[in-house]
């Protein structure tokens, strides 16, 4: 992981810039974040003590719409990591033209660590310091690293016992009976997936024919493999944070999933109902699941898990991003050299923002949609990004990441100029 993750997004920003030719003021505009609440959470222990929590929340860019983005429970959160995600998902709703800006959150906390009614009381306290940084038409949390629906119908009840109304938009991701959207579960590693089926399809890939190694088998990576395998292709590894399992041959994803469910681990199991029974397969390493010959790698665990220092290792043809900032900013430069084609994470992980979008319509609207629609809506919007990238590519000569980067700036640029610019103003 880079020393200062901010300045690593930043870097993207500026070289991308210089290709689409946006003018400084755009530049300017994304150098720094909009406004960052820190705070100290204090929370009643089950044993009678009180612990204190640091939290954050970032505003990184609100040119498009209110901010949007997740809240991570995880030890190693930190205000710079909080600050490069905002900025990453100011480009993602950029990329996927929703009328948002980019924000996100975290709480430095192991939550392995907490009993459920600490983790309630940690979710509370984190809405009572942010109550008047968060709202429906301001900034809108969603779920993130260690975080689910039901800490979300958490947050949501306490703003609303702040706030003394009934808030639903004010949180995404929440249960859908506490005005949650169906479909949302899915969305991350749904957009991941037909991410996969679009480049498969510009590659001539043949799912029979194809293997994907996922790194990750949180919810991204678990709905992505799934979906993957129902679709045909060769799930050959898969890994969580204790270590991964691999065989050419192929697994069966929902067994491993069930097993994990019930042991917490990644075991090389088919499952027939209740019996499971081990399958041949070699024992690896995260670092070791990087490095496979595969066709698609698909890391979908945490940022900065390659580097310059092991991109050269790097051996599969066509990579998807469903972590955020899985591949360092020096780390493109190699990639692209060696002839991998990757599908960046502000295109590849944008399913999650688009249904989150869609749920707070639902939300303003007082009206829910089923299932079908909520998937066909995020397939149009997902297939049109992959279409206006890959033109995008085509048209400056550059890879997919570059492309998006273009799209996404040249879209903020546009609502910079609505306002007027240097050049409207001296002329």
């Amino acid at each position: 992981m880079s020393a200062n993750l901010l300045e690593d997004a930043l870097s993207r920003i500026t070289r991308f810039a210089k290709q689409a030719k946006i003018t400084q003021e755009v530049i300017d505009s994304l150098m720094q974040p909009k406004a960052t609440m820190t705070a100290s959470l204090p929370v009643r222990m089950d044993n009678g003590s009180t612990c204190y929590f640091p939290g954050f929340r970032c505003h990184y860019n609100n040119k498009l719409g209110p901010t949007k983005g997740g809240i991570r429970f995880h030890p190693d959160v930190s205000i710079e990591e909080v600050q490069a995600l905002a900025l990453w998902m100011t480009i993602k709703c950029a990329v996927m033209d929703l009328p948002f800006g980019g924000g996100k959150g975290g709480i430095i906390v192991d939550p392995k660590k907490l009993s459920p009614m600490e983790l309630e009381r940690l979710s509370r306290a984190y809405v009572r310091a942010m109550a008047d940084f968060i709202g429906p038409q301001t900034d809108i949390p969603a779920p993130d690293v260690y975080t689910n629906a039901r800490i979300m119908g958490w947050m949501m009840d306490e703003y609303e016992a702040i706030k003394r109304v009934k808030a639903p938009g004010v949180i995404t991701g929440k249960p859908v009976r506490l005005g949650g959207s169906l479909g949302r579960d899915d969305a991350t590693g749904r957009g991941a997936y037909l991410c996969t089926l679009a480049l498969a399809r510009k590659q001539k890939l043949k799912p029979q024919d194809t293997t994907v190694a996922i790194q990750g088998f949180g919810n991204g990576g678990y709905h992505a493999a799934h979906l993957l395998q129902k679709a045909g292709f060769r799930i050959v590894a898969i890994s969580d944070s204790q270590g991964g399992i691999y065989s050419p041959q192929g697994f069966d994803v929902d067994s491993i999933y069930e097993e994990k469910q019930r042991n917490r681990k990644v075991k090389a199991v088919y499952c027939n109902a209740s019996v499971c029974e081990q399958v041949d397969h070699d024992v690896i390493t995260n670092e070791e699941l990087l490095e496979l010959d595969v066709d698609i790698l698909i890391p979908a665990a945490l940022e900065g898990v390659i580097t310059k220092h092991n991109a050269k290792k790097i051996q599969a043809r066509h990579l998807v991003e469903i972590a955020n900032g899985p591949v360092e900013a020096d780390a493109d430069v190699i990639l692209e050299e060696q002839g991998c084609i990757v599908v960046p994470d502000v295109l590849a992980n944008a399913g999650g923002v688009t249904v989150s979008y869609f749920e707070w319509v639902q939300n303003r609207q007082g009206y829910s949609w089923d299932a079908d629609t909520v998937q066909d809506q995020l397939s149009q919007r997902m297939e049109k990004a992959f279409e206006d990238i890959w033109e995008q590519a085509q048209q400056h000569q550059t890879n997919l990441r570059a492309a998006a980067y273009i799209l996404a700036l040249k879209r903020l640029g546009e609502a910079v100029e609505a306002h007027g610019t240097r050049n409207y103003f001296n002329s």
